[in-house]
């Protein structure tokens, strides 16, 4: 059974968010930090608010002031950064089925308000919460002790098992509403057309490249 999910987090912002990422990084903003009103680069940092499970973008000031997370409290969170491609992961087929998610891309995330963890998928109307059976989770966790690390609302495993791939993703939250709103944004007909998974294509060649780049650079400092 699914059921729709709280849409506050798939705002304009986050469609400006979709459109592939062209501009370089000093490129003068029309955006403002949501927190202090300075204006803020194209690409920028998130907070994400866990009253109102909204998204909200962030200066590098308000950033690093957030960067501990007692600074928050129980309000603010800074989305971190870690991107990693899980090489060897352990999901088989049969486990797959068993978690009886209705589409083949998939993101997991603990939920602090849920107080549990929450599967959720991208599709036309936007997120959407697919029930999870926590005992199938916990199984996951032990054949792969790496998702013991995710934190708590703000990084999420994102799966992609479309069209015969089966690759896995520790992304930033922030990453997931992107994919849902590249989804969101370019849907046409039933299936979704080739324009759609063009752009998904793009979303997770670009995902792969910042991955392996954080990898390098973790490994240039051993």
């Amino acid at each position: 059974m699914t059921v729709p999910v709280d849409r506050t987090l798939e705002s304009p912002r986050l469609r400006r968010y979709a459109q592939r990422r062209t501009e370089p990084v000093d490129v003068v903003a029309l955006q403002r930090c949501e927190l202090c009103g300075e204006p803020i680069a194209s690409s920028h940092r998130h907070l994400l608010d866990l009253h109102r499970r909204q998204l909200r973008c962030a200066c590098r000031v308000c950033s690093l002031l957030f960067d501990r997370r007692a600074a928050g409290g129980a309000h603010y969170r800074l989305v971190p950064q870690r991107r990693l491609c899980l090489r060897g992961f352990e999901l088989s087929k049969l486990h797959w089925e068993q978690l009886r998610i209705p589409v083949q891309i998939v993101f997991f995330f603990h939920s602090s308000a849920a107080g549990r963890v929450t599967a959720s998928y991208p599709s036309p109307m936007g997120a959407t919460e697919s029930r999870l059976d926590l005992p199938l989770w916990d199984e996951l966790e032990r054949a792969n002790p790496v998702l013991t690390t995710l934190e708590e609302d703000v990084e999420a495993l994102l799966v992609d098992r479309a069209r015969g791939a089966a690759r896995q993703w520790i992304v930033p939250i922030d990453d997931c509403y992107r994919l849902v709103a590249v989804i969101r944004t370019e849907w046409r007909g039933l299936t979704g057309g080739r324009e759609l998974w063009r752009a998904v294509d793009g979303f997770f060649d670009d995902l792969d490249q910042r991955a392996r780049a954080r990898l390098d650079q973790r490994d240039e400092r051993r």
